[in-house]
């Protein structure tokens, strides 16, 4: 079995895969993809960083392929929906960085309350600026941890053993998980308002993006600092630079960037932040690590063993995987409006398939629809093998059903998800064309194709509602491909869902939730991270 190695990993790694006598490495780096195409008929796997693309021109020429490994966490150099529709597996190497990360963040904190970086370029300018520079102690201050997964929770052990008092937000951990660590899970909005240092660990999603500007950073004392080491553009930098030049906020600390490379921006003209050119994962053991992760996993797929780290599904036999391709999908986006409808943490959830599916494995279905409850949240370190794991970890009782009842579809698959005091369902099909439509959300009757921009506009069945909303999605420019309504009954409660063309913002989702009769607005990008 042959390997191509395309960028510079660890050689630990290289030797872990050459001691394998039924394994030969080629490594060659540099290569542009018309020399890559040119041989990757003779590999059953490759490897790569972030240097080399990984196209589907590559993996139309790549007869043998059954795997590529990305020594990292990212998977954006690698076309990941036509590896699936290939049977490739693609995996990747989530935890190899997580204590990079996690002691990153520390230093960010520490170099902020005690003025570091500031500290350190005056006295190399001659001068002695001890009352200049005086910090603040970490014992007894109150630090808010946005995202409570690996790199949340090992922020929190390191924080509590500072003496920090510990708040954490994360819909999907459970209150008996974050009591395992001393931490107190609340909302966003008491972070805000009550903590002295926010640090930021969540993906970036259209609904993260620019989750902290100019609102939030009002909520916030004027002591309060905060931190990114997680995805550039959670924290609205113009606005962040605005905050701490007028006092609304005392500082900051980014590592990452909404575009990268950055090299100038206005925040590095103020001395209350700490700035780093993302190196979060920039240490030598978390270079190895990922290079040891990546190998070992891809070894144990060409021996044909389970691997944990999967991006994408297990290799499915091509002629199940177009059978099964379209349920999984629908199950996946079933997922995902799934984490829209929760009201809080969710406890329990289950899937119900109801028709013939005999001829399937419905174990990838019960993956992929965890996958898409999770990954809003969760990100890069929830995947299609380890969903479940992530799931319990989080106190979600998760179960699956098959009934062979009565429907008015050939197939129907039913996700129920609950709370403290919430419950909700919803309900799709696959037509005969192979197209995914939601057609239950809770007791409306709809019929959703769940892909693109859809807006979500829970409200009162009255007159001036529809309109207003259309208003306003007009004034800002965004277009409606369609609508669809449902209600219980005349006057009651009813929902609105429309597909429009483009990204809704919070601010416009703000002005739809001023109209008298909503309820909530809330915006779903259904296939952003859809994978």
């Amino acid at each position: 079995m042959k390997i191509l190695v395309c960028d510079p990993i660890s050689e630990l790694g290289v030797d872990i895969l050459k001691k394998d006598d039924k394994i030969l490495v080629d490594v060659k780096l540099n290569q542009s993809e018309e020399e890559i195409i040119a041989i990757a008929g003779e590999y059953q796997a490759i490897i790569v960083r972030s240097e080399t693309k990984i196209t589907k021109g590559i993996m139309e020429a790549a007869g043998q392929l059954k795997v590529i490994g990305r020594a990292g966490v990212g998977t954006d150099n690698i076309d990941v929906e036509f590896a699936t529709k290939k049977g490739i597996l693609v995996i990747n190497a989530p935890d190899g960085n997580t204590i990079s990360a996690c002691e990153h963040t520390m230093a960010m904190i520490l170099a902020l309350a005690r003025h570091i970086p500031q500290a350190d370029q005056s006295l190399r300018r001659h001068a002695w600026d001890r009352k200049m520079y005086t910090g603040i102690e970490l014992r007894g201050k109150t630090i808010g941890i946005l995202g409570f997964g690996k790199i949340g929770s090992g922020i929190a052990v390191r924080c509590k053993a500072f003496g920090m008092k510990v708040l954490a937000y994360d819909p999907y951990t459970s209150k008996e998980r974050a009591q395992l660590f001393g931490v107190e899970m609340t909302d966003r909005e008491r972070i805000y308002r009550e903590a002295d240092f926010i640090t930021v660990h969540m993906p970036l999603t259209e609904e993260t993006k620019n989750m902290i500007a100019k609102e939030q950073f009002a909520m916030m004392k004027p002591n309060a600092r905060v931190i990114n080491v997680a995805r550039g553009g959670i924290i609205n930098e113009n606005d962040l630079y605005q905050a701490i030049k007028d006092g609304v906020i005392a500082g900051g600390a980014v590592d990452v960037w909404s575009a990268e490379p950055m090299t100038e921006h206005p925040l590095f003209e103020l001395p209350q932040m700490v700035v780093t050119p993302h190196l979060g994962a920039s240490t030598e053991e978390a270079q190895i690590n990922v290079a040891l992760e990546v190998a070992e996993e891809i070894t144990r797929v060409l021996h044909g063993l389970p691997v944990h780290n999967a991006v994408n599904i297990p290799f499915i036999p091509p002629e199940i995987m177009e059978k099964a391709k379209p349920f999984m999908d629908l199950v996946e986006r079933l997922g995902k409006m799934a984490a829209y409808l929760a009201d809080g943490t969710i406890q329990e959830t289950d899937i119900t398939f109801v028709g013939d599916f005999r001829d399937l494995d419905l174990k990838p279905m019960d993956n992929s629809y965890l996958k898409g409850l999770l990954r809003p949240i969760i990100d890069d370190e929830v995947n299609y093998v380890n969903a479940p794991v992530m799931a319990r970890e989080r106190g979600i009782r998760f179960t699956h059903v098959q009934s062979s009842g009565a429907s008015d579809y050939a197939n129907k698959v039913v996700a129920t998800l609950s709370g403290k005091n919430w419950r909700h369902h919803l309900a799709g099909t696959v037509f005969q064309n192979g197209e995914a439509h939601i057609v239950e959300i809770d007791e409306y009757i709809l019929d959703i194709r769940p892909s693109g921009h859809i807006v979500f506009v829970p409200h009162v069945d009255q007159p001036k509602v529809v309109g207003p909303v259309g208003m306003i999605l007009g004034e800002n420019d965004i277009n409606i491909a369609g609508m669809q309504l449902g209600r219980r009954e005349q006057g009651g409660d009813a929902l609105m869902i429309i597909n429009v063309d483009t990204v809704v913002s919070g601010e416009v989702l703000q002005k739809i939730m001023t109209i008298p009769a909503v309820h909530k607005a809330a915006y779903l990008n259904f296939d952003a991270s859809h994978t």
